[in-house]
């Protein structure tokens, strides 16, 4: 056998050998056989309503993979009937006369948003909102003009798909509430006295007593009026008048003091506070201080708590709708009253006089409310005199006394809020930028406190256009 007969042998017997495992990769192959109709196509179906699909071709049997999904049935070799019964997805399955696959079509039921996007139209007519279903749910999008309408949206939604509603919308136009609050009081006061002295001396020098609205009173026969501390009674007492003068009665002689007072007092308190806050969220301010108030914690010892006291304000706005707002509103203005005061150990603690309102209104960008007011008159009036004698005509005036106080106050507090939007930082003045420092020349040589500069007052300023606040 040659060389040539020899390569030709062994590469037939290659190729045969190359042929029979390709023939047993092929019937290892044909053990499992993937048909064809995997997804071919997708259907909506909305709860509770059905629609009817149309074969191309006959199909002898159908199957619905979750029939808690959706509800099949056959009109007739080419028709199907599918009812949605619950949110989700599911596979129809179609199979040919011979056992063959046709195809496998996705079902998706999703809740009937059909209506609800009419009566959501009906309600919200000019509101952009974008509904979408996702799953078993509703979304809700778009740009709303108040929050009152997002939750009138929300609230629809509900009825449809109970706690699976996603709210994807945002609330536009101004959401940032400047709160302008007035506090204005008044306070006033008067008050008038009319008491008398009378001491009177014999001649040895011996005294008796005279009873006035300030105690008991003698003469002394230097002509001078004493009481029985010892202390010479002041002929003027807080800016009040006093006139004295002296007779002789036989061998007496009659020491007189009249005294008369009158006071006029007058207090204004003004404090505006003005603050910013986003639409839901709280905003707190505070003008003044806190004062320390000495507490008892048995075991513990004496620990100090601080009391804040001045100008307070907190408030809570919400745009409702548009330019109406709600506001949740707590004021307060405080200050230490020094005339009423408590012993706490060795040290006095003083009182506070509160002015304070909390409430809750609702009114436009710009109107404004009287939250509060109050106007108190109190009068007082009190008579002194000496038994008997004081109701002597006449007379018995110089054996009186009398006084009356009365005090009038007026308190109102105001709220206007403003819708607002940030401006640059450059086109707002401080009050600071309009005070210089002066010179020591200025100072020393001229008695100037604040330097002079080109930097004017607001009023002075010569602005084109609007300015100040930034309102919408």
């Amino acid at each position: 056998m040659t060389l040539k007969n020899l390569m030709c042998g062994g590469l037939i017997g290659l190729a045969l050998t190359g042929s029979f495992a390709v023939q047993a990769q092929a019937q290892d192959a044909s053990v499992l056989k993937i048909l064809n109709g995997s997804s071919s196509g997708a259907i909506s179906v909305a709860v509770n309503r059905a629609i009817v699909m149309e074969s191309d071709r006959v199909f002898a049997e159908l199957s619905v993979a979750n029939p808690g999904i959706a509800d099949i049935a056959t009109l007739s070799d080419r028709t199907i009937y599918v009812l949605g019964k619950a949110p989700g997805r599911t596979t129809l399955t179609l199979l040919g006369p011979d056992g063959n696959l046709i195809s496998n079509v996705d079902v998706r039921v999703a809740p009937d948003i059909a209506e609800f996007k009419e009566r959501l139209s009906e309600i919200l007519p000019k509101e952009p909102i974008e509904i979408r279903t996702a799953n078993d749910g509703i979304v809700l999008s778009g740009r709303v003009s108040s929050s009152r309408k997002v939750s009138r949206a929300l609230e629809l939604a509900e009825r449809y798909a109970p706690g699976r509603v996603t709210n994807l919308m945002m609330v536009g136009g101004a959401q940032q509430v400047l709160l302008k609050v007035r506090f204005a009081e008044m306070q006033r006061a008067v008050s008038k006295s009319l008491s008398s002295s009378v001491g009177i001396a014999g001649l040895l020098g011996e005294t008796l007593p005279a009873i006035t609205d300030a105690g008991q009173a003698v003469s002394s026969p230097g002509g001078g009026v004493y009481n029985f501390n010892g202390n010479i009674l002041q002929e003027t007492v807080n800016g009040g008048g006093a006139i004295g003068f002296s007779f002789g009665v036989g061998g007496l002689a009659v020491d007189l003091l009249i005294q008369a007072l009158e006071g006029k007092g007058m207090v204004r308190t003004l404090a505006e506070p003005n603050l910013v806050a986003i639409s839901g969220e709280t905003a707190e301010f505070l003008a003044g201080g806190e004062y320390p108030i000495p507490v008892d914690n048995g075991d513990r010892g004496i620990t100090i708590e601080y009391k804040p006291f001045g100008v307070m304000l907190g408030f809570t706005p919400t745009v409702i709708d548009g330019d109406l707002i709600n506001l949740d509103i707590g004021a307060e203005v405080s200050a230490l009253d020094t005339s009423t005061s408590v012993i706490a150990g060795e040290d006095d603690v003083f009182a506070f006089t509160t002015r304070r309102a909390n409430t809750t209104v609702e009114m436009r960008d710009g109107q404004s409310f009287a939250i509060a007011g109050l106007l108190q008159d109190d009068f007082v009036d009190q008579a002194n005199q000496v038994p008997w004698i004081g109701d002597v005509p006449i007379l018995g005036t110089l054996f009186r006394s009398a006084e009356f106080t009365r005090r009038q106050s007026e308190l109102v507090i105001i709220v206007t809020p403003h819708l607002v939007v940030p401006t640059d930082g450059q086109a707002l003045s401080l009050p600071t930028d309009r005070m210089r420092i002066p010179s020591e020349a200025a100072l020393f040589l001229n008695g100037q406190i604040e330097g002079s500069g080109p930097a004017q007052t607001v009023a002075q300023q010569n602005f084109q256009g609007a300015y100040g606040y930034v309102l919408e």
